[in-house]
């Protein structure tokens, strides 16, 4: 995912729309910190994009040294904490 900061979006909003619709996903960011999130909305609007972590999860279930990982160890390393 491309990152833009609102000020490039203010100047230059055609290109970043450009880039959506071609399929891209941005994140707008104002003084360093994300605060939206711009992606396409494709045929169906309720598809799951592309880069959104469940689609990785088969990457965690392989046995480590101390056998597989337990849900709670996906779930943090997919979403943080």
């Amino acid at each position: 995912m491309k990152t833009m900061t609102m000020l490039e979006f203010r100047r230059d909003a055609r290109r970043a729309l450009e880039a959506v619709r071609r399929g891209e996903r941005l994140l707008l960011t104002y003084r360093g910190k994300p605060v939206a999130r711009l992606e396409p909305v494709g045929d169906d609007a309720s598809g799951v994009p592309e880069d959104d972590p469940l689609l990785r999860v088969d990457d965690f279930a392989v046995d480590g040294p101390g056998g597989p990982l337990a849900n709670e160890e996906i779930d943090r390393l997919l979403y943080g904490g």
